[in-house]
């Protein structure tokens, strides 16, 4: 039986690992997933095991390599993605955490973050980072773990302390310490990388107060990673060869090359990125401004916008309130309904992102009445994403981009329902494709382009297909009505 070559990517995510092995024509051979805990220590505060990351992929790598559908390839490269912004510090010498893993939904810097807007002009960090101040990017977690971890911060100032974010914790762990490092994509979303210059900013690193020795080495997306300890990967030395952060490992998975293209992650939360092309765009609608890849020294810009709850605010009609069993079970219960009966969720469960940046904002259901039910929240939980990418999409507007199209993956696009009233609130053609597991696909792509198994741009274009299109049919009347109900929602948690 002929040997074929395959790429393995890891997709870590919020809720879940996963390892996805690809053939040498980018299609799925097998997959394995792990779930772990999340956990809330008080109000605002969202942390992870990092030991629970670790092993979710290990098991997840294993499964993979050790299946059936796995005995007739040869790995020839490993890519890494991750849930970005989330925060881990770790000893040098020992490896182990000093402190769980801050995750990038927590907000318990609010009001740091609002001690720094009084003391630095917002504008002096966007126009570095990209960025602006708020609980949701690094710098400030690590910070917090700085001050708040005795001995820490002396630690750090005297390198024994190594920060990085999943993905630098990956490698390093992979690699049995070797190799500390991370992409530019990763790098950018930490509020202490100068977008521009393509380095740690000395300016940004006083302003949050990080020493420089903790940050690890920023390399392209597709750059020598180190190699995998046999004894961690099933007796294969693997070459790290591919890394980005989930959100553009996603656009480059959909094939979002060109200026002006854009694609919408719905997973835990939604994230919109626009292609930029080579030049950054400060937003003046408060959208972000972020690194879309890195590739031969070159890099690709973006305009992004965050929605921090999307499929979670599912996944707490599940669990927290246990009126639905599984997620596909929301788009039978919005189909029941030939209205929302004016019920509007809005999910703040850890604020607001873009375009309101509220950290403080907290949830609410509104309109409710005596009638309403499990289908009413099941169909306002879905509404709410909708409602939250127009937004986006006006921010964008606003700064004179309009897409014609809007490209989209992650766990909730399976819904038909969600995606047609996407389209028709967006009044713009929502395209899914053939294969869902973009962010696990386009770091595969970035391995295996290293790794000289997959081509340039134009030939991995030729792979991406539409398998389902969402065409607008609502009358704008009704369009503006929903929009307007949704904004007088939004205004009863930001006021």
């Amino acid at each position: 039986m002929d040997i074929h070559s395959a790429v393995l990517a890891i997709d870590q995510g919020t809720t879940s690992t996963r390892a996805i092995l690809f053939d040498h024509q980018a299609r799925e051979i097998t997959s394995a997933h792990q779930e772990f805990n999340q956990y809330y220590p008080r109000d605002g505060w969202v942390e992870h095991d990092p030991e629970d990351l670790w092993r979710t992929t290990l098991r997840s790598i294993e499964r993979v390599l050790q299946g059936p559908s796995a005995r007739h390839t040869r790995v020839v490269a490993m890519g890494i993605t991750n849930q970005r912004e989330t925060t881990l510090v770790w000893d040098r010498e020992t490896g182990k955490p000093v402190y769980n893993a801050i995750v990038w939904q927590d907000r318990r810097t609010a009001s740091e973050c609002e001690r720094l807007r009084q003391q630095v002009p917002e504008h002096e960090i966007q126009s570095r980072s990209g960025l602006l101040i708020d609980p949701y990017f690094s710098a400030t977690k690590i910070a917090w773990i700085l001050d708040n971890i005795e001995g820490a911060r002396a630690r750090a100032e005297r390198g024994e302390l190594l920060f990085g974010t999943v993905d630098t914790w990956l490698i390093w762990k992979l690699t049995g310490g070797a190799v500390h490092a991370t992409d530019a994509t990763n790098a950018s979303r930490t509020n202490l990388y100068n977008i521009h210059r393509g380095e740690w900013d000395d300016d940004l690193l006083q302003i949050f107060r990080v020493p420089k020795a903790m940050l690890p080495e920023v390399r392209d997306c597709a750059a020598d990673f180190g190699t995998t300890l046999p004894s961690l990967t099933c007796r294969q030395e693997i070459p790290i060869c591919g890394v980005a952060g989930d959100q553009q490992a996603a656009a480059i998975g959909q094939c979002c090359f060109a200026k002006g293209e854009v694609k919408a992650t719905y997973g835990t939360g939604c994230f919109v990125l626009l292609n930029t092309g080579s030049e950054p765009i400060l937003s003046t609608q408060r959208l972000l401004t972020t690194i879309a890849w890195q590739l031969d020294g070159q890099v690709a810009y973006a305009l992004e916008g965050s929605i921090f709850i999307a499929g979670a605010a599912v996944q707490w009609l599940r669990d927290e309130l246990g009126i639905i069993r599984s997620a596909a079970e929301t788009e039978v219960l919005a189909r029941r309904l030939s209205s929302n009966k004016g019920v509007y969720m809005v999910p703040a469960f850890t604020g607001l992102g873009v375009p309101w940046w509220r950290p403080d904002a907290r949830a609410a259901i509104v309109g409710l009445t005596r009638g309403a039910g499990k289908a009413e929240l099941a169909r306002a939980a879905l509404e709410a994403v909708c409602y939250q990418t127009s937004d986006l999409f006006a921010a964008m507007e606003a700064e004179g981009l309009r897409p014609t199209s809007l490209r989209v993956d992650g766990g909730m696009v399976a819904n038909n329902w969600m995606l047609q009233f996407l389209a028709d609130v967006l009044d713009t053609e929502v395209l899914r494709p053939a294969i869902l597991e973009t962010t696990a696909l386009g770091v595969a792509y970035l391995a295996g382009r290293k790794a000289g198994l997959y081509g340039d741009f134009e030939q991995f274009d030729a792979l991406w297909h539409c398998t389902a299109e969402f065409v607008p049919a609502m009358d704008n009347s009704l369009r503006q009505q929903l929009l307007g109900e949704w904004a007088r929602a939004v205004q009863r948690v930001t006021l």
